[in-house]
């Protein structure tokens, strides 16, 4: 079946699994088809509303699902409640598949509150935790998420960096090895699994791409049954990120490069007006999306 087919057929098996309304999905229906695709699902980070309509406004033109996302580092910019109202109101405004995802939870009260308020798919980041202690706590958001149709990411290995708006977000990287990711995927039942090749949270020191592990990559995708994902996309570089596609990632988290793509927009507009202003926000955002979903949504 080729990407055309399966995506139309996720399409229609969401209308089925959602009473015939358009289209907020599941993760792992999104991701499984992916997978099974050989290409990438864009996963961009929201914190207003006016985000959150670019995203899926951009994904139902594309005809290309998106993971909405937002983290639970940013609360403070917009509450979980805010997030899920305008999350799932815009998801049910298109036909395109989309997936309300809460990106990089810390702790399983706030990704079981996300999930009641409607989220589709959840991640557990304790990647900075003992493998033991990342898989209990896992496992507990798992049996949670599962019972109530939710899908679950997690983290192992850990991607460093900084990510605006996140607070003491900044950490340094710790690759993921084939025999924890075996031994993590098994023992928690995840739906998706991201990991840690050489990219990083935010913006890249002397905004030099970084090189990633290619060979350490192909070794999970073919030791590791579920989708995997790539968190710090931003700055990677096209190439880089097709070649992490074709290799095995699945699902690509963006955030700082809607930041940077809608700051470049105001640059060029140079206007005083508010509503310009805005105007021209979104369309930097959209630019941004429409670029990466063109780069490895195909």
């Amino acid at each position: 079946m080729d990407d055309e087919n399966i995506i139309e057929q996720q399409y229609l098996d969401g209308v089925l699994r959602n009473g015939g309304i358009p289209m907020l999905v599941d993760g792992k229906s999104v991701l499984d088809a992916a997978k099974a695709g050989h290409y990438g699902i864009v996963a961009p980070d929201f914190l207003t509303l006016n985000m959150c309509r670019t995203f899926v406004q951009t994904a139902d033109a594309k005809k290309r699902p998106i993971m909405l996302s937002f983290a639970q580092g940013h609360e403070g910019l917009i509450s979980l409640e805010e997030a899920a109202l305008v999350g799932k109101f815009w998801a049910e405004k298109v036909d395109t598949p989309i997936v309300l995802h809460l990106d990089h939870g810390q702790d399983f009260d706030f990704l079981r509150r996300a999930i009641d308020l409607g989220f589709t798919s959840v991640m557990l980041d304790a990647s900075m935790e003992t493998m033991e202690e990342n898989i209990r706590r896992t496992k507990e958001v798992v049996a949670y998420a599962h019972a109530k149709g939710v899908s679950v990411e997690a983290e192992i290995g850990h991607v460093g960096g900084a990510s605006e708006g996140v607070e003491g977000a900044f950490s340094d990287s710790v690759y993921t090895t084939v025999k924890e990711a075996q031994t993590f995927a098994a023992a928690t039942g995840v739906d998706s699994l991201a990991v840690s090749i050489g990219t990083s949270h935010g913006v890249y020191k002397s905004n030099r791409m970084p090189e990633l592990n290619f060979t350490r990559l192909r070794e999970l995708s073919a030791a590791v049954a579920v989708p995997l994902v790539l968190h710090g996309g931003s700055g990677t570089g096209d190439e880089n990120l097709r070649r992490a596609v074709y290799d095995g990632i699945t699902k690509l988290n963006i955030y700082t490069d809607f930041l940077t793509g809608a700051m470049e927009e105001l640059r060029i507009l140079q206007t005083d007006s508010l509503i310009e202003t805005q105007k021209a926000v979104d369309e930097g955002m959209r630019k941004v999306l429409t670029h990466y979903i063109d780069l490895i949504s195909k």
